[in-house]
């Protein structure tokens, strides 16, 4: 087993609850907010999944790659990075087909849409299946910035906020609906704040279940399924997310700025 101190251990569940609050902070903004700054959310949604896209490759499954090279010979330690790769992909996939197609949180909407003049009871319904859809997604969320803290600050940092970026509008998503049918910020901020809470509770499930039995095969391992989740969640989540307004470009450069700023991040730390 690896031996990892509570403070550590403490930093990244910290990292991860600061993550998760983030789609607090999108509710707490989506029934103050008049007009959605689609450049923006399209730039920061670019920039998130350009971080998560780039340290995925170029620091987590490599990493896993040569490690698990050294403790199990070059071709079978690859073939067993490859493997675990796939099946972080594989499991992502799967959570991504327990949530219905009508309900799914990666179809976000701006403020005005969903300010949209819909019934009281629909608005509501609406509202709380996007709570539990995006509950039900930040789970892995959740445990991949676990995983990426537990190896290093350089990587659980960057890969904390490329998540909690990418959580503010999942959190408009939530609290507006059940603003527009209930009348109550309170409630809303709630239901938003509660659909966040789901990350540091993968977190610790997954810390649960997987310290007993950390040592470097099973570390390199999780490094490589996590980046197959992170992977998913970039193509299938927030590059669909930052293309919805039509700003392709300004897509583009937030993805390139997010590798870039990662890259450096990298080298520097």
């Amino acid at each position: 087993m690896e031996n990892f101190s509570f403070e550590q251990i403490l930093i990244v569940l910290g990292l991860t609850v600061f993550a998760g609050l983030a789609t607090g902070i999108g509710g707490a903004i989506g029934f103050f907010v008049k007009k959605t700054n689609t450049r923006m959310l399209t730039f920061l949604l670019g920039l998130s999944a350009g971080v998560m896209i780039f340290i995925s490759f170029v620091e987590l499954f490599a990493s896993a790659q040569t490690d698990l090279a050294e403790m199990h010979g070059n071709v079978y330690g690859k073939l067993f990075a490859l493997a675990a790769f796939f099946a972080g992909i594989g499991v992502a996939m799967l959570i991504d087909k327990l949530v219905p197609a009508e309900e799914n949180p990666h179809e976000t909407h701006g403020v005005e849409e969903l300010k949209e003049s819909v019934p009281a009871a629909i608005s509501k319904r609406s509202g709380l299946l996007f709570a539990l859809a995006i509950g039900i997604h930040n789970f892995p969320e959740g445990l991949a910035t676990f995983a990426a803290g537990l190896s290093g600050l350089e990587l659980g940092i960057p890969i904390a906020i490329a998540v909690a970026l990418h959580n503010i509008p999942e959190g408009i998503t939530v609290s507006v609906p059940i603003f527009h049918a209930t009348g109550s910020r309170k409630k809303a901020f709630l239901y938003s704040f509660a659909a966040g809470l789901a990350e540091p509770v993968g977190a610790v499930i997954g810390m649960l279940i997987l310290m007993p039995f950390l040592s470097p095969t099973v570390l390199a391992i999780l490094f490589a399924a996590v980046a197959g989740v992170m992977v998913f969640i970039s193509f299938d989540e927030l590059l669909p997310m930052s293309e919805r307004w039509g700003h392709h470009h300004l897509s583009i450069y937030g993805i390139g700025v997010g590798m870039l700023v990662m890259g450096i991040t990298l080298c520097v730390l």
